[in-house]
């Protein structure tokens, strides 16, 4: 039991001992970053107190004969005591006051004021710096100074020698641009006065001023030539020539009018007046971009009198098509209503057919009020030919519409014509092959004819006077009359083919009863046969006549259809 008292015992104090070593060390590392800290802030104080600001004063001495640079150095001297009596050992006693707290581990109340030196410094420094900076602009100008100026006045020689080398591409304003050069010059010699009166202040704005001068007069010397040759040759010269253009186009009946070609044209004179006036006094802004944008619309001119030229022959080979599509398509309205009234009482035409065709006069109607606003526009010299030349074509897709329609109506209409003449000649066919079915029953005079086919004769007499009665109404209705037509011829032709086959075989049957004469006394069933036979045709069944003969004829001689056959085609 003792024994683990006393392990107990020696851990606790081995761990105060580690403990306090570890916090030492934590406070030593502290002490040690902090102490560092006050160095470096030490000499960042003695940087500035060593600033080389009153060997830089000393430069000055010899120009106090200069007012100016005399108040500036009592200024400059007293901001420099300012910093050497009152700054200087305001940093110091807070380096002190910080190093204080620091040895007596009020680590707390050091960092605070190390923040507060860090931040005095910080003022003194920049104080400093500035004043330093303000001096030296003053002592080292002189140098720098006339480095500036030999730059200057190289850049001021080569634009003079340009000027002098393009003289007389400057035109009037010569002169102008040769007197701003003097007044560059007589800068230059100012500097030197002001350098000989060290009125170094006086130094900067003059510089300023030179070199304001020279890229002025470098704008001057790249665009002046180019403004005097726009304005006063190039852009009269092409004001001249898009005038005569445009008064002979408008003389050839151009519609120029939509371009403002006399507006502009007056305009741009008054702009270029302005920039002549500004250039005078070397006001050049904006002039070259002015001019050169006019030399654009100009160019651009050119390339809408061509296009006007182009599209005007477009337009008017368009024109005459359409002129001439419209005339013929009016003719032929006037022609269609001329005659509508007979049309009317000719044919049977529907309501939809009759307000088709009112349909169509009142839109070939408002065609033409359409072409003639368009040919006023013309007159009126409101729009390009090449929105001209697109109406012209809307219009002619119109009428080509409107054409279409008509040329329905006209083949509805001439197909009723041609139904009624082709009607007419198919009754004259109809009559002519009824007319030779009567004359083949002439010619072979029968005993008797069927009532079945005096029964067909009437009807097929029946739809021919169909078909003259409808032709006879006015007005005609086509769809009936085909209907006729078509009744009559079939029943016509169906009569024909029974005619012709009703007449050969009575004329086969006869032949074959005369045939078979030679046997009736050879053979009695033959004889009774052909008496039936006989009976039968002349009661008008020439079928069964022929077919009882043949029957019992092909039993005395087989074979005796096909020779009776033969000696009836060789007889035909």
């Amino acid at each position: 039991m003792d024994g683990a008292i006393l392990i107990v015992i020696t851990i606790f104090i081995a761990s105060s001992i580690t403990v306090g070593i570890v916090l030492s060390v934590i406070q030593a590392g502290k002490n040690k970053k902090y102490k560092k800290t006050l160095n470096n802030l030490e000499v960042e104080k003695n940087v500035i107190d060593s600033a080389p600001i009153m060997m830089e004063l000393s430069k000055l001495e010899a120009y106090l004969n200069n007012e100016k640079i005399s108040v500036m150095y009592d200024e400059w001297k007293k901001r420099l005591d300012t910093i050497k009596s009152s700054h200087i050992p305001k940093i110091t006693d807070m380096i002190l006051e910080a190093d204080y707290a620091l040895s007596q581990m009020d680590y707390k109340g050091a960092m605070y004021k190390i923040a507060k030196l860090e931040m005095e410094i910080y003022k003194v420094r920049t104080s400093s710096e500035f004043l330093l900076n303000e001096i030296k602009a003053v002592t080292s100008s002189e140098e720098r100074n006339r480095s500036v100026i030999t730059g200057l006045k190289t850049k001021y020689r080569e634009l003079y020698e340009k000027f002098t080398s393009e003289q007389g591409s400057y035109g009037e304003y010569a002169s102008v641009v040769a007197l701003q050069f003097e007044n560059i010059a007589k800068r230059f010699e100012d500097f030197e006065t002001i350098m000989a009166n060290n009125a170094y202040n006086e130094v900067a704005p003059l510089i300023l001023a030179i070199e304001e001068m020279l890229n002025h007069m470098k704008v001057v010397t790249d665009e002046v030539p180019s403004i005097v040759l726009l304005a006063t040759s190039v852009l009269p010269n092409k004001i001249k020539e898009i005038t005569e253009i445009y008064q002979k186009m408008v003389e050839r009946g151009y519609p120029l009018g939509y371009l403002n070609v006399e507006y502009n044209i007056e305009e741009a004179q008054k702009k270029i007046a302005n920039v002549l006036d500004r250039c005078k006094v070397l006001n050049l802004e904006d002039s070259l971009f002015e001019l050169k944008v006019l030399v654009q619309y100009f160019e651009s001119l050119y390339n809408d009198f061509d296009k006007e030229k182009v599209t005007r022959e477009t337009y008017e080979n368009c024109n005459n098509i359409f002129a001439s599509k419209l005339d013929k398509t009016n003719r032929l309205m006037e022609e269609i209503f001329s005659q509508i009234d007979d049309v009317k009482k000719m044919y049977n035409l529907s309501d939809s057919d009759i307000s088709e065709l009112e349909t169509i006069k009142n839109d070939v109607k408002d065609l033409n009020n359409d072409y003639v606003n368009l040919n006023r526009q013309i007159n009126n010299s409101n729009f390009a030919y090449s929105k001209l030349t697109k109406e012209i074509e809307n219009l002619t897709v119109k009428l080509s519409v409107i054409e279409e329609r008509l040329d329905v109506m006209l083949d509805s209409i001439g197909s009723m014509r041609d139904d009624e003449v082709r009607a007419r000649q198919q009754l004259d066919e109809i009559k002519q092959i009824l007319k030779k079915s009567k004359l083949k029953l002439r010619e072979y005079n029968l005993p008797v004819i069927t009532k079945s086919y005096i029964v067909e004769l009437k009807e097929a007499q029946a739809a021919i006077k169909e078909i003259v009665n409808e032709l006879e109404k006015k007005p005609i209705t086509i769809e009936v009359l085909n209907t006729r037509v078509d009744t009559a011829r079939d029943l016509v032709l169906k009569l024909y083919g029974k005619t012709n086959e009703m007449l050969k075989t009575a004329m086969f049957a006869e032949m074959a009863i005369v045939y078979g004469n030679r046997y009736r006394s050879s053979r009695d069933d033959l004889d009774k046969n052909l008496l039936m036979a006989e009976s039968l045709f002349f009661k008008g069944d020439y079928k069964k006549a022929l077919e009882i003969t043949i029957g019992s004829l092909n039993r005395v001689e087989p074979g005796i259809y096909d020779k009776l056959l033969n000696l009836y085609g060789n007889n035909n």
